[in-house]
Order: C-alpha cells, then structure tokens, then sequence
C-alpha cells in the first residue's frame, strides 16, 4: 500500500498540526499475538506526545485492540519496545503497568456489576488508597454524575454510564496515558457523542489519550493524530484532518469522498 499526498509512511508524522511535548509513550517495531509463532502485530510503531489524543483505526482484524491489550501487557509480545516516560515496560504485567502511568479500558466487562460505583472506582486505587478522596474529587468534577450516583450498583447503568465508571476509574491512578478500546462500541448516537465528549475533556485535563475506535469518522473528527493500522502494521500516519481529506484514506476506510462532506 502506498503513501497518498499528504500522508506520512510508518514512523513518519505529516503536517504540523500536531500537538508539541514530550514523549509519552513509544512503541516501536512491535510484533505480538495470541499464540506462539501467529503474530497479530506485524512490527507497529506508534507515539503519543504529552498532552495528545491520538485514535487508531483500520480494517477489522488489523491489530487495534491488539495493540492495545500488548501494550498493557494482555497479548505477548515478541519483538519489539513500549516505552512509557523513557521507562521500558515491554512485558510488564497490568498490575505493574498501573503504578507506571499507563491507564486502560477495555471494550467488554469494564465494571464490577456487583459494586457501587464509588467502590468501583476504590478499586482503581487499590495500591494507593490514601489518595482515593483527591483522585475521587478530581474524576468526579470530569464527571459530575458519579459523584452524585455513587452508592448506585454499577450493574444497574446503561452502556455509556458504565463507560463513564470505567474511564473514572482507569484516571483513579493519575496515569499519564490513558489507552481505550472502542468505547462508542454498542451505544446509541446520542450516547457515542456523550462519550466522545468525555474523552476529549480526559484529554484536555492533560491526560494523554490513545483511542482504538470503530467510528472512524467520529475518531478523525477530534484526534490530534491517528494511526491507520493494516495487517498489523501502522500503514498511514497524520493528524485527524489530513487523514480525513485523505482520497486514499477515505476509498479505503471512510466510504466515498461524498460520505466526507
């Protein structure tokens, strides 16, 4: 597949929209999967810089949530570096992932059904419990209904309100990226924009963010960059906006070039 004008090839970032700051996290040339010798990942590479949103979206079975559970240590990686603020942490576990600023949401089975949501979201500061009350007050000014609704059982809300719990309780350790799996998946138009808002304002809190999502358009719309993964690989690169006008990008991943107006 060939790069398309204004398109930058892998580990190559095009235009000058993105947002400026240090590295936060950095994987490089990664090849991971599920099972020995069968690699979903075929040598990825991607970057998110300090205070940037940056969505990942591809073809189904290109590696996006792969990616996302090998760089929280769900799938095994083979080859390859993630480096988060200069620390190597290829392999680590998700319970030592946690304490190294590395926050994650995953698509499905994001909530404990049987708890409140205030105990939800303890469960997010298990390793640092002194803290809770000044992680609790700081996630429920992002989202004031949890405050309110903290003594309801979280098996009780609606898909985007378990989202909202789940995305809290990933920020309860203060991590400096927060990496999310489809979280528009199963929800209602109304219901994806309200989330897409949330993220966003997680952002703008000055958390990185690096989303894998299905909406691809949505996802475009409101990234400082995205990665095009296929088969495994970061084929495409550049911010939102390029991506989005993009007639290779669009032909292969966002419909005709009317879909875009």
């Amino acid at each position: 597949m060939s790069e398309s004008a204004g398109t930058a090839g892998p580990g190559q970032t095009a235009g000058t929209d993105a947002v400026p700051g240090k590295s936060v996290v950095k994987v490089t040339d990664l090849v991971a999967g599920y099972l020995p010798g069968v690699n979903i990942l075929n040598g990825c590479s991607i970057e998110a810089r300090s205070g940037e949103l940056i969505g990942i979206i591809g073809p189904n079975g290109a590696g996006k949530s792969t990616l996302l559970k090998a760089m929280f240590g769900l799938v095994k990686v083979h080859s390859g570096t993630v480096v988060v603020r200069d620390q190597d942490i290829t392999g680590l576990k998700a319970n030592k992932l946690v304490t190294k600023g590395v926050g994650f949401v995953p698509q499905n089975n994001n909530v404990f059904a049987s708890l409140t949501i205030e105990e939800n979201l303890q469960m997010g500061m298990y390793q640092r419990p002194k803290d809770f009350r000044k992680r609790f007050d700081f996630v429920t000014d992002l989202f004031p209904e949890l405050g309110k609704r903290r003594a309801q059982r979280a098996g009780s809300l609606s898909g985007g309100e378990r989202q909202m719990v789940a995305m809290g309780r990933a920020l309860m350790m203060e991590p400096a990226v927060l990496l999310l799996d489809e979280p528009s998946a199963g929800l209602s138009p109304v219901k994806q924009d309200e989330t897409f808002l949330r993220v966003h304002e997680i952002n703008r809190a000055g958390v990185s963010v690096i989303m894998v999502e299905q909406n691809a358009r949505r996802c475009l719309q409101i990234c400082d960059r995205a990665y095009v993964l296929d088969q495994g690989k970061d084929a495409y690169t550049g911010t939102g906006r390029e991506l989005m006008k993009d007639p290779k990008v669009i032909q292969l991943y966002l419909g005709t070039l009317a879909d875009t107006a």
